[in-house]
């Protein structure tokens, strides 16, 4: 059996060579292996072949003596929130947090892949060095648990669990309905699994919506739904100018990241959103701390301390980030790639709570959002995450350190190579990078930033650009 599809952080693959059902099946009887759970939420996205690997790793956790709580088609949150809190319709017995989660989905990946996410108690979440890899071992070497009914044990016993409705109760607990007022809101779901979800939150709402690829289509007609590729963007941004919208919205897959146009179209940066929505959190709570990663950390630095927040870095990655959350008790958490954590969601991440959070915003500051996030971009302009492909990712991260050494004011290696520049002409003249290998491609990522010049930014950024490619780096498609 191939195990390819294994990852840093889930399971990932192409149907039916590196996913499949013999496969699901293993790793449900892995999963009770390793977690020795006694009932573990399944839930599954919108793809076509997610009810049938769901049916798989089903059956893989019951002969293994695990009841399981199917709550049917629903975004990766849905299996954190259900995990975690354990609230459900009557009569399922799940009146309690359960032991473990588990999501099918591919996220944002092509038609013909699938995957799965994995969590335990509370919502924590299992990555390569958590449990996957032992899972991929018990797998490879053929120490599955035995099948319970084979020793005269019980077998356990799948239930359907709705969550829909305590679900969203818990996301309308973010925001203040009595101070919302009507705006017009473009949302994009690009035929993943957002749509149903916002239309179970329209009835509480005063929001009109404008609805663009809807429906869920595990055939994707329109495409992958991934906003950060920009021809993605174009029905989103259509739609808005069309319409005149308040703000435009969309959503990859599994809804995990949501993503923010202005009210001219223009797609914001995932950076901006981490200032703008630690801000109603240290309202709230002055001295609460907010996790972030290092990509690029000026904005974020200087509105979490101009609040009363205490800024705390951590390596990129959910799992990361979830981790020191829950160390620092985070009341929130952001990534630069869209990922928003939460400490009342279980310190995970959710892709419907931010746009909540924002159109409050917008609706208590009567400020439109390019207003709201214009200025810290003229103030913190970046290049945006750039990837380029190239032979030796360590070699080339040491080769930029030499070169920019003498003239760093800090160095940091938290997350691959971080380096700041005060510059001669003080802070006109700072910026910074962050250079980081991807987990799971021969890819490095650029991040640059600077202190209230673009083009100080695009210089520095194009300087770096053309010192990778003297190591061989060319451009990548993602």
């Amino acid at each position: 059996m191939k195990l390819s599809a294994f990852k840093a952080y889930d399971i990932r693959g192409r149907i039916p060579d590196e996913i499949n059902e013999d496969l699901a099946h293993a790793v449900g009887r892995a999963y009770a292996g390793f977690v020795k759970p006694t009932r573990v939420v399944v839930g599954h996205d919108m793809r076509l072949t997610s009810p049938s690997l769901a049916a798989a790793l089903t059956r893989g956790l019951t002969e293994s003596g695990v009841d399981v709580y199917d709550i049917g088609q629903c975004g990766t949150e849905g299996v954190y929130f259900a995990t975690a809190h354990g609230k459900g319709a009557e009569g399922a017995n799940a009146a309690t947090a359960f032991d473990g989660g588990i999501m099918v989905t591919a996220s944002h990946n092509p038609p013909d892949y699938n995957g799965m996410k994995f969590v335990r108690e509370g919502s924590r979440p299992i990555s390569a060095d958590t449990g996957l890899k032992d899972m991929a071992a018990m797998i490879r070497e053929g120490r599955l648990p035995a099948p319970v009914a084979a020793s005269g044990g019980r077998v356990g016993t799948r239930y359907t669990l709705d969550t829909r409705g305590p679900y969203i109760d818990h996301l309308l607990s973010y925001i203040d309905r009595s101070k919302l007022r009507r705006l017009k809101v473009v949302v994009d779901a690009g035929n993943g699994g957002a749509g149903p979800f916002v239309d179970l939150l329209e009835p509480h709402l005063p929001f009109e919506f404008i609805k663009v690829r809807h429906q869920p289509d595990g055939h994707f007609p329109n495409g992958v739904p991934n906003p950060m590729l920009e021809a993605n963007r174009a029905p989103t941004i259509e739609a808005i100018r069309k319409h005149g919208a308040d703000i435009g919205l969309a959503w990859d897959g599994d809804f995990d990241r949501c993503f923010f146009f202005d009210e001219h179209g223009t797609f914001i940066e995932g950076y901006y959103l981490v200032g703008l929505l630690a801000q109603p959190f240290l309202e709230k709570e002055r001295g609460a701390r907010i996790v972030h990663d290092p990509r690029l950390t000026w904005n974020t630095l200087e509105i979490v301390r101009e609040h009363g927040g205490v800024p705390v870095l951590c390596k990129s990655g959910h799992a990361f980030i979830k981790q020191k959350m829950r160390e620092v008790d985070g009341a929130y958490g952001g990534e630069m790639s869209a990922h928003h954590y939460f400490r009342d969601f279980a310190y995970c991440d959710s892709g419907m709570i931010p746009w909540l959070l924002v159109l409050e915003r917008l609706c208590t500051t009567g400020k439109p959002l390019s207003e709201l996030v214009g200025e810290r971009m003229r103030r913190f302009p970046c290049s945006g995450e750039i990837n380029r492909r190239i032979p030796d990712v360590p070699g080339a991260i040491a080769a930029v350190q030499a070169h920019y050494a003498s003239q760093a004011s800090s160095v940091d290696h938290t997350d691959g190579l971080s380096m700041e520049f005060e510059g001669k002409a003080g802070a006109a003249g700072a910026w910074r990078l962050n250079l980081r290998g991807s987990n799971t491609e021969p890819l490095i990522r650029l991040n640059v930033e600077s202190r209230g010049s673009a083009a100080l930014m695009q210089d520095k950024t194009a300087e770096v650009l053309a010192l990778l490619a003297g190591r061989g780096a060319v451009a990548a498609d993602h």
